[in-house]
């Protein structure tokens, strides 16, 4: 195996390791939080843990499943903001569950000509390698934020590492 072809691979099994982290995340978060709790809004310019899942289902769908994947754009991103309603906790995870596993078959799938071509996503200039990065990276952000929602409504720490010690020292 080439040395590009194992740095692909490096590149291809963190993003993947770091997408399971954050449904991980998501998935405990959802746990501590009720049905009505899920379309509960901070403020009128925050948005609700729902509307949160459903950007996060339009965006990883936009950048992974059609820009890498190379399918058709059907995203309407109003849409995921809008929403106050219409699904259940269960039905939330399920669809995130689906866009994500889907989004993880075609990082893996990925070729080295798909990670190294340049393709517009939203008006930006991204390589295959770009379209990870930002997916991963705002995967990330908005776990974030609903686990942060989620710790401000319950006032409990939701025990993401609990039994790991964090405190190790690099070797």
């Amino acid at each position: 195996m080439s040395a590009e072809d194992k740095l692909a691979q490096e590149l291809v099994n963190n993003a993947l390791y770091r997408m399971e982290e954050n449904s991980r995340m998501i998935q405990k978060s959802l746990l501590e939080i009720t049905e009505e709790e899920i379309w509960q809004k901070p403020n009128k310019s925050l948005n609700s843990i729902a509307n949160l899942i459903l950007h996060l289902c339009g965006n990883i769908s936009q950048y992974i499943i059609s820009s890498l994947g190379e399918t058709e754009d059907e995203r309407n991103r109003d849409l995921e903001f809008s929403a106050n309603n219409g699904f259940t906790k269960d039905e939330l995870l399920k669809k995130l569950e689906d866009t994500v596993g889907t989004a993880k078959r075609v990082i893996f799938d990925a070729k080295m000509e798909q990670l190294i071509k340049v393709r517009s996503v939203q008006g930006f200039s991204f390589s295959g390698v770009g379209i990870i990065i930002h997916a991963v990276e705002h995967y990330s952000y908005h776990t974030g934020q609903i686990a942060f929602w989620v710790k401000q409504l319950k006032n409990k720490d939701l025990g993401f590492y609990e039994g790991q010690d964090l405190n190790l020292k690099n070797k």
